[in-house]
């Protein structure tokens, strides 16, 4: 079992549950490439165009149809006309996201500085992704080497987490260029720092020794353009947006510190004396005289280059100040951030840190990050300041047995809806499969609330020392509404119920396992049985959900299958639901599915009747 090393720190908020450190942050805003047109693009062959919307059939090969429009760009090549697409800018070390849509069958790739090829493909399904799986860094070639050894160093993603032809994905690049030295000499490897696919991260901290195969060029330098390759199939892209770090870092210039001993809460420094003071070249809490009661206030300037938007994280266990250029961006708990963002001119800046260090549970540590127009997120702390926190073997929960894998926990749930408060389920199990598509159940009132592909659970948080009774997804995981799976709907505009009424007398009555070993979980609701069963189908593509129902007949009785922001029917039978994240279909034999709008949502309902002589509804998520 690989030991991820988790740096934990308590914010500047005199808080106790400790928060996660990350090397990468969003900070400051992404721009955006225009896909009004294809200015920001190097002239190609018309197989690329601008578009309004797309549309992939999952079903055919290599179907991708485009509408009028802009903010999508796409390719659709042809015999004659596949051409590759070239940036016009050029990037050296680049932060990039966007949003692509593979068609059925397709290939493509994103050439890093026109170089390091990030492989794009319809991978949907595959259990064991290799180097031309989506998410990998291809491999390198040698022709003059013997058959299949020709290929070297590609990297192929941990994990499979593609989702379906004509459904949106999304990608997350952090990339360093390599470093030259005064003469040109290459004296340090390109490196992707990064790759997040669909929510999971797939590589991490990964050097690339030269060009991939089928690079544009093959030279190496500090900067390039980006290149898509255009010749292997369609392909969308959407939301292309980027940071380019090219500037130097930031730094401090005449540091000063001054420490003092016992303290109020909240000192005026013009009455209060230092214990010692002077001149330093480090923010480090290491100049205190002891670990706990004491204060240290920093003052000194910032070398600020070039002029804009500039964000700074204040970390501490304890409390803390934060001015910049005097303004203060956080001051002893007051507001909801440890730092902030600020348009800063060019030139020296003022900075005031202050570091107050009241809990003597904990060890000290004081950080600062800041990152800045073309700067990546950098420390202005001495590295020491902030102590790496104990290793921690994670604890994680495979689904690899011929029968399915059951976990009752808590779980943190977030909604699918703008807005939504996050909330703790505490009757929710978990139940994985071989095949590598699983879900969760919230038995409290029968609602499927998430599925995902992937790993199964990781209970570290859950069975780690004391733990907290919850168990987090490891995979690509999509979100579904919590509320009941059924209600009566005498009129229907009713919204839907987000609990359950009396009226509904639900009663889980536990689960019996089949022959399989799949768990088919049992209650009641308005006077009739339910035998709910959720099985993957298709080496794990499709989750199919079996809805057995018996009893009374029940007026009016209605299941809400899905619900989102919008539900679009296709010409398969099936619904896109979210702008294109996954699709839902209704096995035939149930009743004619109705979409209707409420509160600006769409909800997919089937009536359910003919429960006294058994009745089954079966719908199927695909993605």
């Amino acid at each position: 079992m690989k030991c991820w090393k988790v740096l934990t720190l308590l914010l500047c908020l005199g808080v106790t549950e400790p928060t996660l450190i990350f090397a990468q942050s969003n900070g400051i805003g992404l721009t955006s490439l225009p896909l009004n047109d294809l200015s920001a693009f190097r002239p190609a062959a018309d197989n690329w165009r601008i578009a309004g919307g797309v549309v992939a059939d999952r079903n055919q090969k290599e179907a991708m149809k485009a509408s009028a429009g802009k903010g999508v760009l796409v390719n659709i090549p042809s015999e004659k006309k596949k051409d590759n697409l070239v940036t016009v800018a050029e990037y050296g070390d680049l932060e990039l996201e966007l949003d692509f849509m593979m068609a059925n069958g397709s290939n493509s790739g994103i050439y890093l500085q026109g170089r390091y090829e990030i492989q794009l493909h319809d991978s949907w399904g595959v259990k064991n992704p290799d180097v031309q799986s989506c998410g990998a860094i291809y491999e390198r070639w040698d022709d003059s080497k013997p058959e299949g050894q020709k290929g070297y160093e590609g990297h192929a993603p941990r994990v499979n987490v593609s989702r379906a032809p004509g459904l949106w994905q999304h990608y997350r690049i952090v990339f360093q260029a390599p470093r030259f030295n005064a003469q040109g000499q290459k004296i340090q490897n390109a490196k992707v720092l990064e790759i997040i696919l669909n929510g999971v991260t797939i590589q991490e901290n990964v050097e690339i020794t030269g060009p991939t195969r089928g690079a544009a060029f093959p030279n190496e330098v500090p900067v390039g353009a980006l290149l898509i390759q255009g010749d292997h199939g369609p392909i969308a892209f959407r939301n292309i947006q980027y940071k380019n770090y090219d500037k130097a870092p930031i730094t401090l210039a005449d540091l000063k510190y001054s420490y003092y001993g016992k303290f109020d809460r909240n000192p005026d420094f013009t009455k209060l004396k230092a214990t010692s003071e002077g001149p330093t070249s480090d923010l480090t809490w290491e100049l205190s005289k002891t670990t706990n009661d004491f204060i240290l206030r920093f003052t000194g300037k910032l070398k600020i280059k070039e002029p804009g938007e500039y964000k700074f994280s204040l970390f501490c266990v304890g409390e803390g100040r934060l001015v910049v250029a005097n303004k203060t961006l956080y001051d002893f708990g007051k507001g909801v951030e440890n730092g902030g963002t600020i348009t800063l001119a060019a030139g020296d800046q003022p900075i005031e840190v202050v570091y107050a260090k009241i809990v003597s549970w904990d060890k000290p540590a004081l950080g600062l990050y800041v990152e800045g127009p073309g700067i990546s997120r950098h420390p202005l702390h001495l590295l020491s300041s902030i102590p790496m926190g104990n290793p921690v073997d994670p604890i994680l929960l495979e689904a690899n047995g011929s029968a399915p894998t059951l976990l009752r926990s808590f779980v943190d749930y977030q909604p699918n809806v703008l807005g939504a408060k996050g909330k703790r389920l505490t009757h929710a199990i978990s139940v994985g499969n071989a095949a590598g598509a699983h879900y969760t159940m919230d038995l409290e009132n029968g609602a499927l609330i998430q599925a995902w592909k992937g790993s199964f659970l990781n209970m570290t948080p859950m069975w780690h020392e004391r733990g907290d009774g919850t168990s987090r997804p490891m995979g690509s995981v999509l979100r579904f509404n919590d509320a009941p799976l059924w209600q009566v709907l005498n009129n229907p505009n009713t919204a839907w119920i987000d609990t359950l009424s009396n009226e509904a007398a639900y009663r889980f009555n536990g689960y019996d396992i089949d022959e399989s070993g799949r768990p088919i979980f049992k209650y009641s609701i308005y006077g009739t049985a339910v035998e709910d069963l959720t099985t993957p189908e298709e080496n794990g593509k499709i989750l199919t959900r079996t809805l057995k129902v018996s009893g009374a007949n029940v007026p009016n009785l209605y299941v809400r299958v899905v619900d989102g922001t919008t539900i679009t029917l296709l010409a398969d039978g099936s619904y896109v639901v979210n702008d294109k994240e996954y699709y839902v279909k209704v096995e035939a034999g149930a009743a004619k599915p109705v979409v209707r709008t409420v509160n600006n949502r769409q909800e997919l309902l089937v009536p359910v009747s003919g429960a006294d002589k058994g009745t089954t509804l079966k719908y199927s998520i695909i993605w």
